[in-house]
């Protein structure tokens, strides 16, 4: 069983068990989750799909930690003027765990 779910913005496809990394989530850690905008839900060959959200669908979570990612570097370069530029900078992530999708 499967779901595809809005976390924070993004889209993930989760499953019971699961660990995944999400943008930064308020809570703190070892709190529990439930995330309403669930849409798509499939158990075997019994597929559910929501326009845009299946309604009474949920899927809970527990927040297992928060974590800085790795380094994202962001290169600019502008051709013939000799302009080169390097930045880069940490995300903020939590690792959550599915625990039911309901």
């Amino acid at each position: 069983m499967y779901a595809i779910v809005e976390i924070a913005g993004q889209q993930f496809k989760v499953q019971k068990d699961q660990k995944i990394f999400v943008n930064r989530l308020h809570q703190e850690e070892g709190a529990s989750v439930s995330f309403d905008t669930v849409m798509l839900k499939a158990d075997g060959s019994n597929v559910e799909v929501g326009a845009p959200n299946i309604a009474g669908a949920s899927v809970e979570a527990q927040i297992i930690k928060h974590i800085k990612g790795d380094k994202v570097l962001i290169f600019h370069k502008k051709r013939r003027t000799g302009y080169q530029k390097m930045n880069g900078f940490r995300p903020y992530l939590t690792q959550i765990q599915i625990k039911d999708i309901k």
